[in-house]
């Protein structure tokens, strides 16, 4: 079973910028797909974007595209969440997924999970002035 923890989160002002990390373990991360996802208070689990498994191709929510970019190392079995021009409705805990199985190298984008079975415990991202 993997394990994922995420890091990076803070306190911004609007307009600004945060790189997350997720952090896999477990397995390799050559063969998984990963997706980030965030909850907002009172609000449930959405999702924010999808790397496949070589990073050759990510896909983003409405609400981020152009802002936010999913980049992978696989070497260092890290994926990141770069935030850039951060709104107040960006605040949220954010979390990264991945699939129960290896053998799931892309998104499954035509679920609100995109196939992810795994999560971290989050990383918690305030943007306020």
């Amino acid at each position: 079973q993997l394990q994922l923890v995420e890091s990076g989160g803070g306190l911004v002002q609007p307009g600004g910028s945060l790189r997350l990390s997720c952090v896999v373990s477990g397995d390799t991360l050559d063969y998984y797909a990963i997706g980030w996802f965030r909850q907002a208070p009172g609000k449930e689990r959405e999702g924010v974007g999808c790397i496949n498994n070589n990073g050759g191709k990510t896909n983003y929510e409405d609400s981020v595209k152009g802002r936010f970019t999913i980049s992978r190392d696989n070497a260092k079995n890290t994926v990141y969440l770069q935030m850039n021009s951060l709104k107040s409705e960006d605040t949220a805990v954010y979390y990264c997924g991945a699939p129960m199985t290896s053998l799931q190298a892309m998104c499954l984008m035509n679920r609100p999970d995109y196939g992810m079975d795994y999560y971290g415990k989050g990383t918690l991202v305030t943007v306020s002035s």
